[in-house]
C-alpha cells in the first residue's frame, strides 16, 4: 500500500534540510582549519614559458658578441680585414657631373713639380747632403772644417771640400752659395765676424778647386738660423757649422 502524500513531503523537506545542514557544516569546518584564506593567483593569458627557452637566441646579454663567438659564423666584411685588395670596384666619377665643373670664368692654377728632398748623413753627424728638385746642399759642422775659435781650415777639411767640388763640377753649377753660422755663446759681433771668416775659408777652397768663372756668395749669419737648440752642447755643436748650396741645372 502506498505511503499518504502528505508523509512523503515530510520525508523530503527532511532530506533536503539534512543535505543543507551537512553543507554548511563542512564549510564551516574547512574555515576552523584555515582561518586565513589564500588569494587568489591569476594566471596570465599569454605564453607560460621563460625567455629562451624555446629559442635561445632571444636570451637577453649585457654586451654584443663579437663576430664568431658563440660557434656562430663571422658575417662576411665588404674588404678583408687586413685591407689588402678591394672587394668592390671603383666608383665611376661622371666628369660632367655639376659639383666638377668650374664657374665661369674660373680657370685651373698651372702646374708645378712638387719639391721633393732626400737627405743623407753620415754616422756622426758631421756632414749632411739635401738633394731636391731645385738644389743641393751640403751642412758640414765647423769641428770638423775648424780649430776651436779658429777660421783656418784643418788639414782633414781639405778631402771633404774637395768632395764638394767634384759635385758642383759634375752639376755643372754656375753659382755657389758659402754661408757661415756659429752658436749663441759670446757676443753676436764676434759670430758675426768668426762665422764670415770661415765662410770666406772655404769659398777660398772651393775656388782653388773649380772653374773660376763659378760665383760665389757668401755670407755669416754668427747665431742666425740656428738648425738645434742653443740650450745642449750637442745642440750647440750642429748650429756651428757652414753651408755650401747651389741651383741644380735642368
Amino acid at each position: 500500500m502506498r505511503p499518504p502524500a502528505a508523509h512523503v513531503l515530510r520525508t523530503v523537506l527532511c532530506t533536503s534540510a539534512s543535505a543543507v545542514l551537512l553543507t554548511t557544516f563542512c564549510a564551516s569546518s574547512a574555515r576552523a582549519d584555515d582561518p586565513t584564506p589564500k588569494p587568489t593567483v591569476k594566471v596570465p593569458s599569454g605564453p607560460t614559458s621563460l625567455p629562451g627557452a624555446d629559442d635561445p637566441t632571444t636570451i637577453p646579454t649585457t654586451a654584443p658578441s663579437l663576430p664568431g663567438e658563440g660557434g656562430a659564423p663571422a658575417p662576411d666584411y665588404s674588404e678583408p680585414p687586413d685591407n689588402i685588395g678591394d672587394s668592390k670596384p671603383p666608383v665611376k666619377v661622371d666628369p660632367q657631373a655639376a659639383g666638377l665643373k668650374l664657374a665661369d670664368g674660373a680657370k685651373l692654377a698651372p702646374s708645378r713639380v712638387l719639391d721633393i728632398k732626400f737627405v743623407t748623413e753620415d754616422l756622426s753627424g758631421e756632414e749632411r747632403r739635401e738633394d731636391s728638385t731645385e738644389k743641393t746642399k751640403f751642412t758640414l759642422q765647423a769641428e770638423v772644417l775648424f780649430p776651436k775659435d779658429s777660421s783656418k781650415l784643418d788639414s782633414g777639411a781639405r778631402s771633404r771640400i774637395q768632395d764638394i767640388a767634384d759635385e758642383i763640377d759634375s752639376q755643372q753649377a754656375k753659382e755657389i752659395n758659402v754661408f757661415g753660422f756659429t752658436d749663441d755663446l759670446g757676443s753676436y759681433e764676434h759670430g758675426k765676424t768668426l762665422s764670415k771668416k770661415r765662410a770666406d775659408a772655404v769659398q777660398k777652397a772651393l775656388a782653388e778647386e773649380l772653374n773660376s768663372s763659378i760665383a760665389f756668395n757668401v755670407r755669416g749669419y754668427s747665431e742666425d738660423y740656428p738648425i738645434a737648440e742653443n740650450t745642449s752642447e750637442e745642440g750647440r755643436k750642429k748650429n756651428r757649422r757652414v753651408e755650401v748650396s747651389f741651383p741644380r741645372q735642368d
